[in-house]
């Protein structure tokens, strides 16, 4: 065990005194081409920013305190315009008292584990760190997670989950006790230990700031150019002898970070999967978890007009939907177990169905679209001559055209383009 392992003064786990870290540094890749353009954590999911998820739980069970370990331009840009120091977040979900949200200073980070380095030594912080990956939404109760690792004396506490498919996860070999005897990150299913996969949280205690200072971690960091917490840090600390142990999450836990898995969590959350945010606002009736969006004349006046078609008919909605503010839906549209973001007008017989549309999208007449996400600024021009059919998965970005007769199975649309023909397994990029 490493000698620099004693507890630092202060070391206090009430909830306000929990410093997150949320590292925002990857390209993700498997979210391509929808974060082209936009930071993974700020990308729309039920009409809010994704990482709005973790924040909303951790906010409501006290935790106060949190740092954006944010990486390169856009992910800063994108996170800091929308949430700044976090007032307007605590105001809109009436958090009191309000949370603060600091930010990375302008210091490159080589991955996860780097960047909540980083973050301790600029904010000198003592306090227990609770490091979560921006693009998980998780149910789970801090207080059981704090209370396991204050018993087991942990340093570090990660949290697993039992999954059915090891497959591009980092899985933990576990002892009676919960103690992590090795840890293999993304093994083929042959070689996995369990099938508990790391959820990519863990609760730290204070003196991981002196291990990162260990000649050991600085060894990584200058031979492998990269301090990752599943490829490099995990393996470290485990392998140091450090008391490193496994809390299984009793709750729901979504990875979203394929698109696929993005749609999945997408309905699962429609249907209730997260127990801190059920009601999304606007909830027509008791019997049905359909939500339309509007609170202001305007918006109320176009809400009213959607609820009127759905009691009248002239469109169906089964299933879990949500609908946002301002969205205009002509006669004759289907929607089943979907989210249609703001602004969006959607035109005359059109079948939406485990689809996501997000904010401000044109949908033309006889468009189907399903099983695919659309995103922002998007132009379906179908109509009852030419119509435009999206299905298996596909996935379009930001402030694409789509001309008359388009069809797109299992393909993805990078943004900023005019595209026509048909396309099956493709990868459209401009130029």
């Amino acid at each position: 065990m490493s000698d620099n392992y004693a507890p630092l003064v202060g070391d206090n786990y009430s909830p306000d005194k929990i410093r997150v870290i949320i590292p925002v540094g990857g390209k993700a890749t498997r979210l391509l081409p929808l974060t082209a353009d936009t930071s993974k954590a700020c990308l729309r999911l039920l009409n809010r920013p994704l990482v709005e998820f973790s924040l909303l739980s951790l906010a409501k069970q006290g935790i106060k305190n949190f740092i954006f370990g944010v990486k390169g331009y856009r992910n800063y840009r994108d996170l800091y315009d929308y949430f700044q120091s976090g007032e307007g977040f605590s105001a809109y979900y009436k958090i009191k008292p309000p949370i603060h949200i600091k930010y990375q200073p302008n210091v490159p980070d080589i991955g996860s584990a780097d960047s909540t380095r980083i973050n301790m030594e600029y904010y000198e912080l003592n306090n227990p760190v609770f490091a979560v990956q921006g693009d998980n939404i998780f149910d789970m109760k801090v207080k059981d997670l704090i209370d396991f690792h204050k018993k087991k004396n942990a340093f570090l506490t990660i949290v697993l989950r039992e999954v059915n498919n090891v497959e591009g996860l980092g899985i933990a070999d576990i002892d009676t006790d919960n103690h992590i005897k090795r840890f293999v990150e993304k093994p083929a299913p042959k070689d996995a230990p369990s099938n508990l996969a790391n959820t990519g949280l863990y609760l730290m205690s204070p003196e991981v700031k002196k291990i990162f200072k260990e000649k050991g971690i600085q060894k990584i960091i200058k031979e492998k150019g990269r301090l990752d917490f599943g490829y490099d840090f995990i393996p470290y600390v485990t392998n140091m002898g450090l008391p490193v142990y496994g809390y299984t999450l009793k709750g729901n836990w979504f990875d979203v970070g394929t698109p696929k898995n993005y749609l999945e969590a997408m309905k699962n959350l429609l249907h209730g999967g997260f127990s801190t945010l059920t009601d999304f606002g606007g909830r027509i009736n008791d019997n049905q978890k359909i939500w339309v969006q509007g609170e202001s004349n305007d918006s109320g006046k176009k809400r009213g007009e959607i609820i009127r078609k759905i009691k009248q008919k002239t469109i169906a909605v089964s299933g879990a939907v949500l609908i946002g503010r301002h969205c205009q839906i002509e006669n004759g549209v289907s929607i089943a177990n979907s989210c249609i973001d703001n602004y969006t007008r959607i035109g005359k017989n059109v079948i939406i169905e485990n689809s996501a549309i997000m904010d401000r999208v044109i949908i033309g007449d006889n468009a189907e679209i399903y099983d695919s996400i659309v995103g922002r600024h998007v132009a379906i021009n179908s109509n009852s001559n030419k119509p435009i059919k999206i299905n298996s998965v596909s996935v379009i970005a930001d402030d694409v055209e789509l001309e008359a007769g388009c069809s797109l199975k299992a393909s993805k649309v990078y943004p900023h383009q005019c595209l026509k023909g048909e396309f099956q397994n493709q990868t459209i990029i401009a130029n």
